[in-house]
């Protein structure tokens, strides 16, 4: 499962805050994957790649109660956030475009990945940092995440979704420290 962490609401799609949502899309273009699932607070495309059934999960919740679309995974028998989840989340300490591929970690004061800890009740997930870049002096930060890139930082983060596809494809079946090698910057 791939899950893209953003806000819904036309005022929020272009945001710093959804470029989750955006890698998501991306994916299910670019995979093919057409069939749209909608569920209580979130929606979904599935589809095969490889010998894996992909999920693409966008929750419909606001960032700070992401996790909230997750909790019922932990009744899913064969569900296992270690292995099975890959979180996708704007970073503003990485310059727009950069990414960082992990295999866990701490929320790093992102409420999105907050709210995914405490629904999945562990820390142990994989996780994709897409950069967004760091607030200028004066700026508040909940401002700049909600607020549209520039035209050419968006360019820089739109131009690393090729690369980012493949590294997420490669998550399906390579170990995470190759895929942090290979796939990160």
């Amino acid at each position: 499962m791939v899950v893209g962490l953003g806000n819904p609401g036309a005022e929020y799609e272009e945001t710093r805050h959804n470029v989750g949502w955006w890698l998501v899309d991306h994916l299910a273009e670019a995979w093919g994957f057409e069939k749209e699932e909608r569920g209580r607070g979130y929606v979904q495309i599935s589809g095969r790649r490889g010998d894996h059934q992909v999920v693409l999960m966008k929750p419909l919740t606001f960032m700070n109660r992401s996790g909230a679309s997750l909790a019922s995974l932990r009744r899913i028998f064969t569900f296992d956030a270690t292995s099975d989840l890959l979180v996708v989340v704007d970073d503003v300490s990485l310059p727009p475009g950069r990414a960082r591929f992990r295999p866990s970690g701490s929320a790093g004061g992102h409420n999105g990945l907050k709210s995914v800890e405490a629904a999945v009740r562990t820390r142990e997930y994989a996780r994709l940092r897409i950069g967004v870049g760091s607030a200028p002096a004066g700026w508040d930060l909940a401002e700049w995440v909600l607020s549209r890139p520039e035209p050419e930082e968006e360019e820089q983060i739109l131009a690393a979704f090729p690369r980012l596809s493949e590294g997420v494809e490669a998550w399906l079946d390579t170990p995470m420290t190759e895929v942090m090698s290979r796939y990160n910057g």
